[in-house]
């Protein structure tokens, strides 16, 4: 007689996931950051599926905890209580199945544009020639090219951030984490990014968890916003966007549901000062 095998809690968990295609999975995520006269409560019980390939934006107000999600999703930080799963298996760490980018590109200043993008391929140890070719790839797909042996204080804010997301893809990730990268940039380029990041995002397929304060920039990118509460951080609303694609910031559809998420955000705000200053301003 055949013994069946058994299965645990966590197998199943990730078969699934898999299943439903979901590409992460935020279970009771929250972090309480220690002080020397007192705790802080960064992020309450935080709890949130992202599917495979979606575009999901975090807004909320400073010090609301996206950024904290953030690093906890990417492993760089160590949440108080829950847990975080991508493709099905439980993050304990750092991995190149997730990619943080943040306002400020975090490129070597000693490497070129085509060294900095061939970096993480070198270190997987991916052979000369292939590095060069996966990265004049994604030279081409942020529009980069005649820029490949240029150092970085020789570029523009806008073309930083370009050779950033390249050297992102280039590992290949499932997920790319995005903390307000477009945040420092001039409004024009910053139009110009977000609709070139679409075409990145829509061409590659990728899981995209994307940070911002700009609740227009929100509802253009995103299949859907995910507005966060003052702090301590929690998610009040989960506002699915079903505009068509391309959008214009213009547009009177995305103006009103931008004004509709905003309107959420403000109430959360409003709520959160009569609970300290026991009177709404």
């Amino acid at each position: 007689m055949l013994r069946q095998a058994s299965i645990t809690e966590e197998q199943f968990t990730t078969d699934t996931e898999k299943a439903r295609g979901i590409s992460l999975k935020i279970e009771g995520i929250s972090k309480i950051f220690s002080g020397r006269t007192q705790d802080v409560e960064a992020l309450r019980p935080v709890d949130l599926e992202i599917k495979a390939g979606e575009f999901v934006c975090l807004v909320g107000p400073s010090g609301c905890g996206k950024s904290t999600l953030l690093s906890i999703i990417a492993g760089l930080e160590t949440a108080s209580s829950g847990a975080v799963w991508a493709g099905g298996q439980r993050v304990t760490g750092p991995g190149t199945d997730r990619v943080l980018l943040f306002q400020e590109a975090a490129l070597f200043p000693w490497l070129d544009v085509q060294s900095n993008i061939e970096f993480g391929l070198r270190q997987a140890g991916i052979p000369s020639s292939r590095r060069v070719e996966i990265a004049q790839h994604f030279i081409k797909l942020v529009h980069l090219q005649g820029f490949e042996r240029s150092y970085i204080h020789q570029l523009s804010g806008g073309m930083r951030q370009r050779a950033a997301i390249a050297r992102a893809l280039a590992i290949d990730p499932v997920v790319l984490l995005m903390d307000e990268p477009f945040g420092a940039l001039d409004e024009f380029t910053r139009d110009k990014l977000q609709a070139e990041l679409e075409t990145i995002w829509r061409e590659t397929g990728k899981t995209i968890v994307f940070v911002t304060h700009n609740v227009r920039e929100a509802v253009a990118l995103g299949d859907r916003v995910v507005v966060f509460a003052p702090r301590p951080g929690r998610i009040i609303r989960d506002f699915p966007i079903r505009l068509p694609r391309p959008r214009s910031l213009e547009d009177h559809a995305l103006v009103d549901q931008a004004a509709d998420i905003l309107a959420a955000l403000t109430d959360a705000m409003e709520e959160q000062q009569e609970v300290v200053y026991g009177q709404k301003y």
